[in-house]
C-alpha cells in the first residue's frame, strides 16, 4: 500500500526549520495568490506549460503535484511564490522550504523527462506591485535525485506509521458499532439518510427535529462510511461552541478506547494564545522561538494523543514549549476528524479548504444548525471601512503610514444628502489608494516588528479585506454608504448571496450534510448557498406526538410596529393566565428590547405575585448562564427574551425547566433601506424578494425558539404564536408538520 504525499507537505514536513515568524504576514488569499499565479505564466511564452503533473515513488511513498511552469524552450521549471511586502524581510526558513519545493518539482521533471539538468528558479510575485524577483539555479539530475531520497528517508518513518494508524482505524471504523442500546425515534433515519448520502457523493440536507440526537445521528454514519469511501478527513462544521463540544461528546462516545481516531478541535487564535502581549516571532514570544525546530516531537506526541481538545492540545503544545495554535494548524493535516467553527472551512482564507486543496483530501462535511449558514457566510464575504477609524488609525502611525492614510482619506467617496445610499461599485481611486495604504503598512511591519497600534492594526486588517473583496466584487453583493453620523461614514461591500464564492466548497468535498430542525423551504437554502444540483432534501419525521405540544395561534393581536404599545396589556394577560392555568418556567420572545421592556412593565405592574427575569441588552457569559440558571425543575417564572438572540436556540432545558414559550412576533427581519436593498436584488435573481429577505427567515426563528420547548420524549409544552398573521397560509405552511395549531382569542 503506497502513502500518497504532496510534494508541498513532503518539504513543509522535512524542510521547516527555526522559528515560527509572522512578520512577514498577513500572506496573500488563495484568491490572490491564483490571481498572481495567472499574471506571471499569463507573461510567460507560447510554449510555456502549467500545472504540470509530476509524480515519483521512494519506497512506500507515492510524491505528487503539480509544478507551477515549464520553460521547454529553456528547459526552465518555476515555482511561483506570491507575497505581500519587503521580500528582503521573508525569513530564512520560507526560501529554504521554497527551494526545497522546487528542486523536488525539479527531480520529479528529470525523471519523467529523462532529463540530466534542469534550470529551476523561484519566482516571488508581489501582489501589490504586481512585480516579479526571480531567483535561479542550474542543477544535475544526479544532485536533485539525492535532495529527494534524502527528504523522503526523513519522511518515511512517518508515513509508515501513518499508514499503520490508517489500516488500524479504518478497520475499527468499519466495524464501528452505535454507542447506545437502540436509536431514537428519526434519528435512524437520519443516519441512512447521511450514509446513502455519503455513498453516492452527494449533498443532503436534513430537516431533522430537536432532540433526536443530531450530532451522534450524523457523526456516526459518516464516519462508518468513511474507509468503504476511502475518506481521509471527516470536518464538522458548527455555528457556536456548544456545538463544537456536542460533536467532541459524541465523538468519544463513538470511539472510546477502542477506535484509533484523532479528533481535533480548533480554536480561534485569540482564544489558543498563551502570550497575547507579544508577536507572533522568535525574538518575542518563547513559544515562537524554535517552533519549527521542536514540532517533530510536538506533533508526535498529539498524534499518539487520539482526543485533542482545546485543553489537550494546549496540555501537549506547552510541554513541548510550542504555540498551541499553531500546533493546532499543524494538526489539522494528521487527523481524522477535525471540529470547528464554519470559518474553518467556507472562508475567504479557510485553513481547511486551503489544505484539502493543497493534499488532495477526499473529504467529508457535516454543518451543524445549517440554518446558520446563510447569515454568517454573508459576514464572511462582506467587509466595512469607517471614517471615524481611518481618523483613528492615522492618529497612531508613523509619518510614511500618516502620508499613505491621507491618501485614502482622499479619494473617500464624497457623503451624499441620504443617510444611506446604494453605490454602482467601490471607487477605483479608492481601492488604488488602500492597496498603496497596505503596502506601506505591511512595509513597516517588516522593518519594525514591535506591535502595532490597535487602531491602525484593525484598520490594516479591514482595509486588506475590503480591497480583497472589492477585486470580487459582483451581483451577489451591494457597495453602498451609511452616514453614521455628521463627521463620519461607513462603506460596506455587503454580501447578499454568499453561493457564488461556497459552491467551490461544496464542490470540493466527497459529500455534505447540513442538518437543522429549521431548513425549510429547501429551494431558499439551497438557492443562497450554492448547493450543488443534485443536492438531496429530507424531512424526517417527528418523534413527538402532536399531544405533546399544544401550539396555540393568537389572531386577535398584532405585534406590528404601529401596534405594539396597545398589545402589551393584552400579552400580560395572557402570559398571566396560562401560568394560573398551569404554573411553571416559561419564555417569552420579542422582536426587539424596547417592545420587550414594554409588555414586561406591564406583566410586573398587572401580576407582581409571578417572578420575571429579563435579558439584558448586552450580555455577558455570567449573565447568560445567570439567565439560563433561573430556569430548573423547582423555580417557577417567566423568562423574557428577544427572538434570535441567545435564548432562541442552542439552549437545552428540558422537562419542567421550561414548560411553554410565548412567540409575539413573526421574527420578520427590520424593514429599513438596507433589507430593501436586499429584498429587490433576491426579487431580481430568484422572483421571491419577500420571501427570501423577510418570511423564510423570520418563520425560521420562530421554530427555533418554540423547539426549546420539546426536548425529550416525555416532555410536554405549550407555545402561543401571537399575531392574526400566524394564520395566514404561507406561513402556516412553514411551521413543522407534526404541530396540530389551533386558533385562540387573548
Amino acid at each position: 500500500m503506497s502513502y500518497v504525499v504532496a510534494v508541498r507537505a513532503l518539504c513543509e514536513f522535512t524542510a521547516k526549520q527555526g522559528d515560527l515568524d509572522l512578520r512577514f504576514t498577513p500572506s496573500p488569499t488563495a484568491l490572490e495568490g491564483m490571481a498572481g499565479h495567472a499574471v506571471v505564466t499569463g507573461r510567460r511564452g507560447a510554449t510555456y506549460q502549467t500545472e504540470v503533473s509530476l509524480s515519483g515513488e521512494h519506497g512506500p511513498l507515492l510524491v505528487r503535484g503539480r509544478a507551477d511552469g515549464y520553460d521547454p524552450d529553456q528547459n526552465l521549471l518555476e515555482e511561483i511564490k506570491t507575497f505581500r511586502g519587503d521580500l528582503a524581510s521573508m525569513p530564512d526558513n520560507h526560501r529554504h522550504l521554497h527551494w526545497a519545493q522546487v528542486r523536488v518539482y525539479g527531480h520529479l521533471l528529470c525523471q519523467k523527462l529523462g532529463l540530466d539538468q534542469v534550470h529551476l528558479a523561484l519566482v516571488y510575485f508581489d501582489i501589490g506591485r504586481q512585480s516579479e524577483t526571480v531567483l535561479r539555479e542550474l542543477a544535475s539530475a544526479q544532485t536533485l535525485a539525492a535532495l529527494f531520497t534524502g527528504l523522503c528517508e526523513r519522511f518515511v518513518a512517518w508515513a509508515e506509521q501513518e499508514l499503520a494508524h490508517r489500516l488500524a482505524r479504518d478497520a475499527a471504523l468499519a466495524a464501528l458499532q452505535f454507542p447506545h442500546p437502540a436509536f431514537r425515534p428519526g434519528q435512524r433515519d437520519l443516519a441512512e439518510t447521511i450514509f446513502k448520502a455519503s455513498s453516492s457523493g452527494r449533498c443532503v440536507m436534513a430537516q431533522a427535529p430537536t432532540g433526536i440526537g443530531k450530532t451522534v445521528g450524523t457523526l456516526f454514519p459518516v464516519l462508518k462510511a468513511a474507509p468503504q469511501h476511502k475518506i481521509d478527513k471527516v470536518f464538522y462544521l458548527a455555528a457556536k461552541t456548544p456545538g463544537r463540544k456536542l460533536a467532541l461528546d459524541a465523538a468519544r462516545s463513538l470511539t472510546g478506547d477502542a477506535v484509533p481516531l484523532r479528533v481535533l478541535e480548533l480554536v480561534a487564535r485569540d482564544k489558543a494564545c498563551e502570550h497575547p502581549d507579544k508577536a507572533c516571532h522568535g525574538d518575542a514570544c518563547p513559544l515562537a522561538k524554535g517552533f519549527y525546530d521542536r514540532l517533530p516531537h510536538a506533533r508526535s506526541a498529539a498524534a499518539a494523543a487520539g482526543m485533542l481538545d482545546r485543553a489537550a492540545l494546549r496540555c501537549v503544545a506547552l510541554a513541548h514549549e510550542v504555540c498551541p495554535y499553531y500546533l493546532g494548524s499543524e494538526m489539522a493535516k494528521w487527523s481524522d476528524l477535525i471540529v470547528g467553527d464554519y470559518n474553518y472551512y467556507f472562508d475567504l482564507g479557510a485553513l481547511l479548504y486551503g489544505l484539502t486543496l493543497a493534499n488532495q483530501w477526499k473529504i467529508t462535511v457535516l454543518v451543524d444548525e445549517a440554518h446558520n449558514l446563510v447569515n454568517r457566510a454573508r459576514q464572511m464575504y462582506s467587509a466595512e471601512l469607517d471614517r471615524l477609524a481611518l481618523r483613528a488609525a492615522r492618529a497612531g502611525s508613523p509619518k510614511l503610514v500618516q502620508t499613505a492614510l491621507d491618501k485614502v482619506a482622499r479619494n473617500w467617496p464624497a457623503a451624499g444628502s441620504a443617510a444611506y445610499e446604494v453605490l454602482p461599485a467601490p471607487p477605483e481611486k479608492l481601492l488604488a489608494a488602500l492597496q498603496g495604504a497596505s503596502a506601506t503598512i505591511t512595509d513597516y511591519l517588516s522593518d519594525n516588528p514591535a506591535p502595532m497600534d490597535p487602531a491602525l492594526q484593525r484598520f490594516y486588517f479591514d482595509a486588506m479585506h475590503f480591497a480583497r473583496l472589492a477585486e470580487l466584487f459582483g451581483e451577489h453583493s451591494l457597495f453602498d454608504a451609511s452616514m453614521v453620523d455628521p463627521k463620519n461614514t461607513r462603506l460596506c461591500i455587503r454580501n447578499i448571496l454568499p453561493a457564488p464564492f461556497l459552491k467551490p466548497r461544496f464542490a470540493l468535498s466527497h459529500s455534505t450534510a447540513l442538518f437543522s430542525a429549521t431548513l425549510s423551504p429547501w429551494n431558499y437554502y439551497g438557492d443562497a448557498l450554492g448547493l450543488p444540483d443534485n443536492s438531496a432534501w429530507v424531512d424526517i419525521a417527528s418523534p413527538f406526538a402532536a399531544e405533546q405540544l399544544t401550539v396555540h395561534i393568537v389572531e386577535r393581536i398584532s405585534t406590528r410596529f404601529q401596534h405594539r404599545a396597545s398589545s402589551a396589556a393584552p400579552i400580560a394577560r395572557l402570559i398571566a393566565a396560562q401560568y394560573d392555568a398551569m404554573p411553571g418556567n416559561y419564555l417569552a420572545f420579542f422582536s426587539s428590547f424596547d417592545y420587550l421592556e414594554q409588555v414586561a412593565a406591564q406583566f410586573a405592574q398587572q401580576f407582581p405575585g409571578i417572578s420575571t427575569w429579563h435579558q439584558p441588552r448586552r450580555m455577558n457569559e455570567a449573565q447568560r448562564d445567570d439567565f439560563l440558571g433561573r430556569f430548573t425543575l423547582e423555580s417557577r417564572g417567566i423568562g423574557f427574551a428577544v427572538l434570535g438572540g441567545a435564548f432562541g436556540e442552542g439552549i437545552d432545558l428540558p422537562g419542567a425547566r421550561l414548560i411553554g414559550a410565548f412567540i409575539a412576533t413573526l421574527g420578520l427581519p427590520q424593514m429599513n433601506p438596507v433589507n430593501e436593498q436586499i429584498r429587490q436584488r433576491m426579487q431580481t435573481i430568484f422572483g421571491q424578494g419577500y420571501d427570501y429577505t423577510y418570511l423564510y427567515p423570520g418563520i425560521q426563528k420562530v421554530v427555533q425558539a418554540a423547539g426549546r420547548v420539546i426536548r425529550t420524549e416525555n416532555d410536554r409544552g405549550v407555545v402561543y404564536l401571537i399575531d392574526d398573521r400566524f394564520a395566514q397560509d404561507d406561513v402556516q405552511a412553514l411551521l413543522p408538520r407534526w404541530w396540530q395549531v389551533t386558533r385562540s382569542a387573548p
